[in-house]
Parts: structure tokens; C-alpha cells; sequence
């Protein structure tokens, strides 16, 4: 399912035009998605969000490009998907009955027996409830699921009552303080059949009373999940999903986002027939997937680190501008943030004052810029708060008290320390060209 998104996105980083391949990916990008089902109006919306971001939003300087427009695409497929909201899978509270419901065929039962082995594994003592009393073999199916992962299964095979049988396993675990209950329940022949499903499922509700209701829904209807999940997120007073099928189905990614559009919280994907193939639905590590991008997290992390060297690029104009004052610690900040943006080779160039600002430095050059970054950040970081606020007040004794704790030589701190006050000076002297200017020329924005 949507495996050509990863094939879209090989072929955008190896485009040496950069204009060129943001337009032949957002192609890319909806060819793949309405191939695999998802609704045109949904993919048209998703490519018009990632264009006006371009339009808008300006390339960040520290950054390539095309790991700006990869964070950008990942941001708004995340989106597309569900969003930030990171499923609460486990209980609130104890005991915790779950009800699951769904059409016939949806992989209801597998799935409640998927959900008995996830609970069991991390903790909890499950009981699950065998309710569906439509489909004749589904008692002996969660019977026989229920021995595979070693949990205990109540029913009633010789009842039509859906609800005594949901109402008598419920009390029947909490009498032996059972902590998680899930209740199987019937489904109906097919899509079509919501109302009778819903009908049947709040009957169930009123008299058990669950802490979450379930709906499972098959990949494979694609886009007529929305429909689906639009019924059952109105009704349910409690609600979330669970999409099956999702390992061979090409419409997967149409059930996925028409699921996601109804607002309606998707908490698990089952990604096969085993009991141990399911799992807590996370869009952004799906989208990582997609991309084909196990890195993926480091580009967003660079875009954080990013973000910082932008506030203290800001902090160094409130200098030059007279409204502030640079300190250590602020150079300190500086040095972590640079230094997890990428190449040092890149990143020295961006350093003001520090002695390391080399148009194209060699590979020795490099080293010794790196060399000299560590020395500086240890000498900090032996340096007291008052001292990185203050530098001024660092004397001889406080220099020796700083290389012997940094492992450093007094000459290293001492470097430091001139490197500090050229920096100083260097940002001294930006402010007084820039009120030289204004005298000549006026305010300068």
C-alpha cells in the first residue's frame, strides 16, 4: 500500500533541480495516493496545503531545501492521517470494559483477540466476553483464539441474548478482578448494514456500560469508511478504531484518511493474520514509513535545532541593536545547536567571532575547529552560572579552577576568553556601522 510515496521520494532527492522535483513529486505524491484509494477532493486538498507552506513559509538558512520540503510534505501527511493526537491505548482506569463492534468480515473477532494479546503482554488480566450470537461459529472461533494466547473466553453458545450474555461476562470477570474486559459482539453482513449494527450496539452500551467502544473497520472498503465512521463516531459515546487488513489492501490509504476525516481516532491497524500483528496506530510513524525514511525523525529534529539557531541569531541582533548582552552561555547555546545541524564543514560558517569562520575549509582546518569547539564547550560547562552570565568576572584563579575542572590547559580557557571579547568587539562594531548607515541613509529594515 502507497509504496510508490517511497519511490516518489527517492527520485525528489536525486533530482538535481529543485524547482523541478518539488513539481514532478507533488505529481507523484497524488498519483499514489488516488491509486490507492484515497478520495480526489482529499488528495487536491493535501498537495494545496504543501504548496501554499512553499509559497508562504521561507527555507530555513541552516538547512538544505529539499530536507525543508521532505519536513513539510512528512508535517502535512502526519496530518492527513490523523495528526499529532498519539492514541491513549491503555486503560484509564481499573477495570476497563471495551466493546467491539463492526460489519461481518471486518476481522472483528481475530481483532478482539489481537487486542486480548496486546493487553495481556503488557500487564493485564483479560477476560474476553464471546457476545455474537448472529454468526454461528464465532463463539467456537474466540473459544479457540482464546486458548492460542492463553486468555479466558465467557459465552453462551446456546443463547440468542446478546446483552444477558455481555451483561453476565462482564460481572462474571469482575467477580474474579479481571482488569481488562472486552466484549465481542455481532456484526452485520456487510456495508449497508450500520443501523441494525448501531441499533444492536447501543442496546449492548446501555446495559454494560463500557469504558471505550470500538469499531473495526476493513481496509479494504476504502473510501466508504468515512461513511462507516461518520455513523459510528455520531452514536458511540465513547469511540475509537481499529483498521484491519491494512498488510495487502491497495485501498488502505483510502480507509485510512476518510477514517482520519471524520475526526474519529484510529488506535490500532492490524498488519496481519497472527495474534501479535497488530499495532497502536502512531500517523507520524506511519508517514516515516511511507516516506521510506527511517531517518526521518533526525530531519525534524534538525528542524527543532534550527528553530533554536534562529532564536539566538535573533538574541545576537538584540545585541547589535544595544538590547541586550552577549554571554557565555549564549554562545554555549549556539555551539549545541549548530553542531546537530549538520556538517561541521557547513556549520563553522555560521559561527560569528570565533576564528573558525573559513570561506571553504579543508579537512585539517575542520578538525581543528572541531577540536577547538569541544575544548570551548568543556570549558564551559565547568564554568559556574554566574561566571556564564558574567564573564567578566572570570580572574586567574577562576581560569585555573576552570581548566583543572574541564581537563583543560589555563592557555585553552584563556583562548576562550579572547575569542569571547573579539566576538564583543566584532558585534560593537556591526553596531556602530549600522547607526553610521542610518545617519547617511536612514533607518535601515
Amino acid at each position: 500500500m502507497l509504496d510508490n510515496i517511497k519511490d516518489a521520494v527517492k527520485k525528489f532527492l536525486g533530482n538535481s533541480s529543485y524547482d523541478k522535483a518539488v513539481e514532478e513529486f507533488i505529481k507523484d505524491l497524488q498519483k499514489a495516493l488516488i491509486t490507492s484509494d484515497v478520495k480526489v477532493s482529499l488528495v487536491l486538498s493535501l498537495s494545496n496545503n504543501i504548496k501554499q507552506r512553499l509559497a508562504k513559509e521561507k527555507s530555513p538558512s541552516a538547512i538544505e531545501r529539499k530536507e525543508w520540503f521532505i519536513s513539510i510534505v512528512y508535517e502535512e501527511l502526519s496530518k492527513f492521517f490523523g495528526g499529532d493526537r498519539a492514541p491513549n491505548v491503555l486503560p484509564s482506569k481499573l477495570p476497563y470494559v471495551i466493546m467491539m463492534v463492526g460489519v461481518q468480515g471486518s476481522g472483528k473477532t481475530t481483532t478482539t483477540a489481537k487486542m486480548a494479546y496486546f493487553y495481556k503482554k503488557k500487564g493485564y488480566k483479560v477476560g474476553l466476553v464471546a457476545a455474537d450470537t448472529y454468526r454461528p461459529a464465532a463463539y467456537d472461533q474466540l473459544v479457540q483464539l482464546g486458548k492460542q494466547i492463553q486468555v479466558p473466553v465467557f459465552g453462551d453458545p446456546s443463547s440468542k441474548d446478546a446483552v444477558g450474555i455481555s451483561l453476565k461476562g462482564k460481572e462474571e470477570f469482575l467477580s474474579q478482578k479481571f482488569e481488562v474486559i472486552i466484549i465481542d459482539t455481532a456484526g452485520r453482513h456487510g456495508y449497508g448494514e450500520e443501523t441494525s449494527l448501531l441499533e444492536e450496539m447501543q442496546s449492548i452500551y446501555d446495559a454494560v456500560k463500557p469504558d471505550d467502544v470500538i469499531l473495526v473497520i476493513d481496509a479494504s472498503i476504502g473510501q466508504k469508511a468515512y461513511d462507516l465512521a461518520s455513523k459510528f463516531h455520531k452514536v458511540a459515546p465513547i469511540g475509537s478504531i481499529v483498521i484491519t487488513k491494512m498488510d495487502g489492501t491497495a485501498k488502505g490509504g483510502g480507509a485510512l484518511s476518510a477514517v482520519a476525516a471524520t475526526g474519529a481516532q484510529i488506535k490500532f491497524i492490524g498488519t496481519g493474520e497472527k495474534v501479535n500483528e497488530l499495532e497502536v496506530f502512531d500517523p507520524r510513524r506511519f508517514v516515516s514509513r511511507l516516506l521510506g525514511m527511517g531517518d526521518i525523525n533526525t530531519i525534524i529534529e534538525k528542524m527543532k535545532e534550527v528553530e533554536d539557531y534562529e532564536d539566538l541569531q535573533k538574541k545576537m541582533e538584540d545585541v547589535i541593536e544595544g538590547k541586550g548582552k552577549l554571554t557565555l552561555r549564549d554562545i554555549y547555546r549556539q555551539f549545541v545547536a549548530l553542531r546537530k545541524m549538520g556538517p561541521l564543514s557547513k556549520i563553522l560558517q555560521h559561527i560569528p567571532g570565533m576564528g573558525v569562520n573559513l570561506p571553504s575549509p579543508s579537512e585539517d582546518q575542520v578538525k581543528l575547529g572541531e577540536d577547538k569547539i569541544k575544548k570551548f564547550m568543556a570549558a564551559m560547562n565547568s564554568m559556574t552560572y554566574k561566571e556564564l552570565d558574567n564573564p567578566s568576572i572570570i580572574d586567574r584563579s577562576r581560569i585555573r579552577r576552570i581548566a583543572e575542572g574541564s581537563g583543560l590547559t589555563a592557555e585553552d580557557v584563556r583562548e576562550l576568553m579572547r575569542q569571547y571579547e573579539a566576538t564583543n568587539k566584532m558585534l560593537k562594531t556591526l553596531k556602530k556601522r549600522k547607526k553610521d548607515l542610518e545617519k547617511m541613509f536612514g533607518n535601515i529594515e
